[in-house]
């Protein structure tokens, strides 16, 4: 098993954010957490991801194990160039005042003497090509899609085999939506495993092998995405009927 995570409770201060979850990640899956706003989805990934303070939530009780091995001394760098593991935030968190290129740079200072950077950067560039029509512009000058491109690209940019991505098609228009997700679906044909947090629950579930509904930070659904498209509650609660 790549990820698993087993009776995970989760506090902000006073306020118990999750309460006992356990789900788990196979290597080469699509796994999605759908629910509403505020439901413990973003709460999951930080723990997972390790973020540190003031933003990191604090784990209270369970674990979190990726290869079997407990994350939860594992600090966030480790995370990415030790375990190969990366997040892509909502709200992209870019640096603007940096170029596209300079922004895909930071993103390997963990990488190994040996990493082949030039091949990495081609890639970023093949799966997002408007990135290298931009990449000496400011970030910060960057429609949304485009930005979200680059939070993306910048993930790819550290190595990772396991990315987990925070609402990431969040304010996109439709048409860039559709071709963020195509090339998530291509990431993970070519090995990728990802764990997705998505507001967007059908899009989400049919892009995913998986799928886990929280609710007020527990988990009470879960299944194969059709299995969840077709459930009469789950459609009922977040896909309009």
């Amino acid at each position: 098993m790549l990820l698993e995570v087993e009776n995970l409770a989760v506090r902000y201060g006073n306020i118990q954010a999750l309460h006992g979850i356990s789900f788990h990640v196979r290597e080469g899956e699509i796994v999605t957490l759908i629910g509403a706003n505020g439901a413990g989805k973003t709460t999951t990934l930080y723990s997972i991801a390790r973020l540190a303070p003031p933003e990191a939530p604090r784990v209270v009780a369970g674990d979190i194990r990726l290869r079997g091995h407990s994350l939860l001394a594992t600090t966030a760098d480790q995370v990415v160039s030790r375990l190969g593991m990366a997040l892509v935030p909502e709200g992209r968190r870019i640096f603007g005042k940096l170029t596209v290129a300079e922004n895909l740079q930071l993103a390997t200072y963990a990488r190994g003497k040996d990493a082949d950077l030039a091949r990495d950067f081609q890639r970023v560039f093949e799966l997002f090509p408007r990135l290298a029509e931009r990449r000496a512009q400011r970030s910060e000058l960057l429609s949304g899609g485009e930005q979200q491109m680059l939070a993306v690209g910048r993930a790819l940019m550290t190595g990772c085999r396991f990315l987990l991505l925070d609402e990431p098609s969040m304010g996109l228009a439709p048409a860039l939506k559709y071709e963020l997700f195509r090339t998530l679906k291509r990431l993970n044909e070519e090995g990728l495993t990802l764990l997705l947090v998505e507001q967007n629950a059908s899009l989400a579930l049919h892009l995913a092998h998986r799928g886990y509904v929280l609710d007020t930070g527990r988990i009470v659904a879960s299944g194969t995405g059709a299995e969840l498209l077709g459930n009469p509650e789950v459609r009922k609660a977040y896909l309009g009927g």
